[in-house]
């Protein structure tokens, strides 16, 4: 007979995690999310190097990224899709609802997503030039800060500093599929607010909106809804981050007024007419790039302004975005 012995001498989840990041993490998450977190990282980087029954994903396999590179290239258009890839463009997307306080009639908000800042430097360079001459309120990332799901972060990191000294105001931010949780303490102290199941409010004289950002939906499945919900007044406005759109249902039912999302890179290499060979996400194709509806909530999908797995892109422009809330009466 097999006997199974269980215990908590050695806590595998924080080896090789310096005490100093422990702290920062246990201090701003909890003891028991920042180890539940971190440690379904490991789990999925296990599964990564073959541990796992998810062996193949076309994001961790070297192999995928060249033949694809090679195909394109023999095609004659890889040279082309880099190209498209650093043309980012700026998209102005208006929120016309009644719930929007007449102070924060014209508030804009920038919309930065899919920056993979490490791997994605022409784009970012082009990035941070575009929003050095932009006029905004608040600015919002919404996730894949790192070029790889796995690995080192500290490249993404010294990228993302350069973008964040040409931003202005309040930055806030949620975590994609591609960041680990220990991201944050850099991105913290780079004065980038991240928002882990947690709520702001954002006021202007007496008038308020609320912010809230949830932890990645799509790969680590640590969102909480319910938790960056709680407490939200029926009767004012409020905004949802989250790295992907897949949560549009609950989102939804929560109340929430804008989704604001990433993810899809509104599929990065489509057809003639912007239609995405895939999504990489569960959701209506209409939902995967721009603006659409659900129920009484508003959304946006970013197609971001970085790349993965090749840097190309085609039929799918990388994008920066100014969202305008619009008050309507009442």
């Amino acid at each position: 007979m097999d006997t199974a012995i269980f215990g908590r001498a050695v806590d595998h989840v924080w080896f090789g995690i310096d005490p100093e990041t422990r702290s920062f993490l246990e201090y701003r998450l909890g003891r028991r999310y920042a180890r539940q977190r971190l440690g379904i990282e490991k789990d999925h980087e296990a599964q990564v190097f073959g541990q796992g029954l998810n062996f193949f994903h076309i994001e961790n396999l070297r192999a995928s990224r060249l033949l694809i590179s090679t195909v394109l290239k023999a095609a004659c258009i890889y040279a082309t899709g880099r190209r498209n890839a650093t043309g980012l463009e700026l998209r102005r997307h208006e929120v016309v609802s009644a719930l929007v306080p007449s102070s924060f009639s014209g508030f804009n908000i920038l919309h930065l997503s899919d920056l993979h800042a490490d791997i994605s430097q022409e784009a970012m360079a082009r990035a941070t030039e575009l929003v050095s001459s932009l006029e905004y309120d608040l600015c919002v990332l919404t996730g894949d800060y790192r070029g790889e799901t796995f690995g080192p972060f500290e490249p993404a990191l010294e990228a993302m500093s350069r973008l964040i000294s040409s931003l202005r105001g309040p930055v806030y931010a949620v975590l994609g599929n591609h960041d680990t949780i220990l991201m944050v303490p850099g991105l913290e102290h780079m004065g980038i607010r991240t928002l882990l199941n947690e709520t702001v409010v954002i006021e202007r004289g007496r008038d308020r909106i609320h912010l809230a950002g949830i932890d990645d939906a799509h790969f680590y499945r640590v969102d909480n809804i319910e938790k960056a919900a709680q407490g939200l007044p029926h009767d004012e406005f409020s905004i949802l981050l989250s790295h992907t759109p897949e949560i549009f249902r609950q989102a939804a039912h929560a109340d929430f007024d804008l989704l604001l999302s990433g993810h899809t890179h509104g599929g990065q290499i489509c057809l003639p007419g912007g239609i995405p060979l895939t999504l990489a996400a569960v959701l209506p194709r209409s939902m995967g790039r721009g603006p659409w509806k659900y129920n009484a909530m508003a959304g946006y999908t970013s197609a971001g302004a970085g790349t993965s797995v090749v840097p190309v892109r085609y039929n799918c422009p990388a994008e920066i975005t100014l969202h305008r809330l619009c008050p309507v009466a009442r």
